[in-house]
């Protein structure tokens, strides 16, 4: 534990003694209460409903073994205080990381007398590293990095050298880029600038490169550095900036255009990655979308950027999924498949291989693990002969996808970025204290094991929200839980991630513009689909597609659209507008989730989620007022159902129990419907609460009818307010999520992390060795067959 951790807690203990003092009645009735109902822990929306004036405004955890009760106290995201209470006498003491998951442990093993359990503890790897120290600076990552840079390394001309190693070393299959062998020393590099920049000058700014390529050459200078003398002159002046008085935007702006990016390695492994007929199919969904928009995003954004800086050169990009030969009708058993809407992308799909040949059928994301070295070793053969080479950035997508990278990362010594989508433990409370009760399930031991050792492998790690990396006031971030947590009789995490590390980035990102666009822009709207649309939603009959006939086509529609899942809520929001009579009487209900028919399936939760529908469409008679839809894989379509929906003046309502992003919102709002969506998560940030959309709360669903049916009721006595909503919802997306934006900022981290890695040795060998070992010891015994 650091110094700057232990300084604090005197004062938290503090805290609690006044808290006791000020409010003992209270405490000691609320705690005495939990006391006599002996073992339990006390999640924090518990402690927020009950102890709302008594903790404070601190997200806490309270672990209550008789006569103790422990509390482990959030004064702000990213930094944790652990305290222990004895309800007898009242007394506080104060405990460290390690003492209070000691504690937590005896809630499974009791008072162990064997206190040697395997810890890991992160910290002195990055003891040496720099820091942001205030929880508003979590997720600007680059921009600390930056100045770090600025302050650390143009110190001095010496401290500038590995600058320009950095560029000599800068190569294209054997092919010198920015300098050549004429520039050796800082001081040649400067006064080559100078000479250059002035004859630059005096050239027409449209000037082709080839045109004075030659005599650049002679002054030291190769190809990379722009396709005309602006570009090029630009280009230099930056450089020339950061020699001379270095500043963080100009860092920024010179490393994020550099040549060094033309192949990319996308890694999604689990489940059905194909272009049609898999959405529907387990496993599959937002992640399949989110990686094929940012490819397409990505290679446009790849060929400007090469055709910017000068270069011939094709760029590639590999999205590295699992080959599933008993495909069911998709293209997952395709070896090699184009990415639609693109020149240079492929899906390029690799078995899973075992001693007794290759895995034929799908396996749900929970049981992959087993395979995933071999998966690694075969990938790294399959990408350099596809490649003809080594790639320049490897990105990692999901537990699974992440390790795998990191397994290639570290082999071809490439610069790795990290995108958990969602990390699982936030969304199974509990999941790691009494991991063994999940384990056949869910085989959470293998995959948070995975998390710690991708997290921190990763070179850098990209989040859709800050809330993804460290919650908010009252919940803990995706990221924050796995900085201290314990798995009992396996091993201990006393520092496992630092959510304040430069590592994180937010870069969030937005629909595919080309099929979600606003339902007022006429111009584009899909009307072909409206008769079939229409028969969708209203037609007389039931059949396979679709159950229950909504009796009102008068009325605006209640939409949503997800997995059938238990975090994604959807039974939940069945269930809110069932009990609200005021609700269903102004709006209908339509889902689009999953298989209608528990035969039809063959995930766990999926059939569960499948059969509470059932009961819940029987126990309210929901008959004439819910359309339940089987899941939709066109896309197309599905746009222009938004836009149709909108047309109508429905909503559009995302009730997660936890949602790392949302996806759904952004298409929606995108399309311009109006949209309400959880509060636990990224619709959190999305969505200005009463301004863009809503927010609700899974966990208090009568407040969230309540809301529907206010809105309702406004919208039917002012029409403006819903347009209102609308356009401001609008509004919100354009400014902060599209694709173009997220796609510049990828490539300008990729160049800004490369460099970073290159100058202070990123890889560290002691950490490397250190999760080495801790792969070895663990994680191969957790997942051998």
């Amino acid at each position: 534990m650091s110094s700057s951790k232990l300084s604090r807690l005197p004062s938290i203990r503090e805290r609690v003694e006044d808290t006791l003092a000020a409010h003992r009645n209270e405490l000691v009735s609320l705690l005495s209460r939990y006391v006599e109902q002996e073992k339990s822990i006390l999640q924090p929306h518990h402690l927020i409903d009950e102890l709302d004036n008594i903790i404070g405004d601190d997200d806490s955890e309270a672990i209550v073994l008789p006569p103790f009760v422990a509390i482990a106290v959030r004064p702000r995201p990213g930094v944790w205080e652990y305290v222990r209470v004895n309800v007898h006498e009242l007394s506080v003491e104060q405990l460290t990381v390690s003492e209070y998951l000691r504690f937590k442990e005896e809630l499974v093993d009791g008072q162990e007398e064997d206190r040697y359990v395997l810890e890991l503890d992160f910290e002195p790897f990055n003891a040496t590293f720099p820091r942001q120290t205030r929880s508003s600076s979590i997720g600007n990552g680059v921009q600390f990095l930056n100045r770090h840079l600025s302050s650390l390394l143009f110190r001095n001309k010496e401290s500038l050298e590995p600058l320009l190693d950095f560029l000599r070393a800068h190569r294209y299959k054997g092919h010198g880029m920015m300098l050549n062998d004429r520039i050796q020393r800082i001081s040649r590099l400067e006064s080559a600038l100078v000479k250059a920049e002035e004859y630059i000058s005096k050239l027409p700014p449209d000037t082709p490169y080839s045109e004075f390529e030659y005599e650049l050459q002679g002054m030291g200078f190769a190809r990379g550095w722009g396709d005309n003398a602006a570009r090029t002159l630009e280009m230099m002046h930056l450089l020339s900036d950061i020699l001379q008085a270095p500043d963080p935007s100009s860092v920024e702006n010179f490393l994020g255009r550099l040549p060094m990016v033309f192949n990319v390695v996308v890694l999604s492994i689990h489940g059905y990655f194909g272009q049609a007929n898999v959405l529907g199919l387990p496993d599959t969904g937002g992640q399949v979308v989110y990686i094929l928009d940012q490819v397409r995003a990505l290679e446009k954004e790849m060929i400007q950027r090469i055709k910017k800086q000068g270069l011939d050169i094709t760029p590639r990009i590999l999205i590295v999924t699992r080959l599933i030969p008993d495909a069911k009708g998709t293209s997952c058993n395709q070896r090699l498949e184009r990415v639609s809407g693109c020149e240079f992308a492929h899906i390029l799909r690799i078995p899973f291989r075992t001693e007794h040949g290759i895995l034929r059928q799908w396996i749900s994301r929970f049981d992959i693990w087993p395979y995933l070295e071999k998966f690694a070793q075969d990938s790294a053969n399959e990408i350099a002969a596809e490649l003809q080479g080594l790639p320049d950035l490897i990105i990692g997508n999901y537990s699974d996808g992440n390790l795998v990278a990191s397994l290639l990362s570290q082999n071809m010594g490439v610069t790795q970025c990290t995108i958990a989508h969602a990390l699982e433990k936030t969304k199974y409370p509990d999941s790691d204290i009494f991991w063994k009760n999940f384990e056949d399930k869910y085989h959470f031991s293998s995959q948070f094991t995975a998390d710690i050792i991708a997290m921190n492998s990763s070179d850098f790690i990209i989040t859709s929200t800050y809330q993804e990396i460290a919650g908010t006031k009252n919940s803990v971030g995706q990221y924050e839980s796995h900085t201290a947590f314990t798995m009992p009789g396996l091993y201990r995490v006393v520092d496992g991630i630092d959510v304040f590390d430069p590592k994180f980035n937010i870069v969030s990102p937005g629909a595919d513009d080309s099929i979600y666009f606003p339902y007022s822009a006429k111009e584009n709207r899909l009307v072909s689909l409206h008769g079939s649309l229409e028969k969708l939603l209203y037609g007389p009959e039931q059949n396979k597609e679709h159950i229950g006939v909504l009796e009102d086509t008068s009325k605006p529609i209640i939409f949503s659209m997800a997995r059938l899942d238990r975090v994604k809520n959807i039974t939940g929001l069945v269930e809110l507008y069932a009990k609200n009579e005021e609700l269903r009487g102004l709006a209908n209900l339509v889902i689009i989730a999953g298989y209608l028919d528990v035969a039809q399936s063959s995930d766990r939760e999926e059939i569960s989620e499948i059969e509470k529908m059932h009961s819940l469409i029987k126990q309210y008679n929901l008959e004439g007022q819910l359309r339940w839809i089987a899941a939709q894989t066109n896309r197309a379509r599905n746009g222009e159902l938004y836009r149709y929906i909108a047309d109508k003046r429905g909503i559009f309502v995302q009730p997660a129990l936890y949602e790392a992003f949302g996806l759904t919102v952004v298409e929606a709002m995108t399309c311009g419907l109006p949209t309400f969506a959880t509060c636990h998560g990224g619709p959190l940030e999305i969505i200005e609460d009463g301004v863009s959309g809503f927010h609700i709360d899974p966990y208090h669903s009568e407040k969230t009818a309540s809301l529907m049916a206010d809105f309702f009721r406004r919208c039917n006595e002012d029409p403006s307010y819903w347009t209102k909503i609308s356009e401001a919802g609008l509004q919100r997306i354009q400014e902060r999520y599209t694709w173009k934006i997220y796609s510049e900022r990828l490539m300008t981290l990729a160049g800004v992390y490369s460099f970073w890695k290159y100058v202070s040795k990123l890889e560290r060998r002691e950490t490397r060795r250190y999760l080495e070992m801790f792969y070895i010891l663990k994680f191969r015994d957790l997942v051998s067959l």
